[in-house]
């Protein structure tokens, strides 16, 4: 599934405390200590990740999707959890 109808996708899916989608998100937010160099990101896209584990909202989900995309492909992070968490995420956005 192409990244554009992932997002399309994300737009629709049902996000509450108790789901998978929650689950999954809160995963890959809570490796971004030990991936945000590899990421290149800047220090407030990482501050606002972190604040996004505390109260994440359903209008968060496409960013964390985009985080997620980005750990997927990197080629630089080699920690088979955090890939695996970020593709958790984007399973749970297909298949829902």
């Amino acid at each position: 599934m192409e990244d554009n109808e992932l997002m399309k996708k994300c737009e629709a899916c049902e996000f509450n405390q108790d789901n998978d989608l929650m689950t999954s998100c809160k995963a890959v937010l809570a490796n971004l200590d030990e991936c945000k160099d590899e990421l290149d990101l800047t220090n407030e896209e990482t501050e606002t990740y972190l604040k996004m584990v505390e109260n994440l909202k359903p209008q968060d989900l496409s960013k964390v999707l985009t985080l997620a995309l980005k750990i997927r492909e990197s080629g630089n992070i080699k920690d088979p959890e955090i890939k695996n968490d970020a593709s958790r995420l984007i399973r749970a956005i297909e298949m829902s």
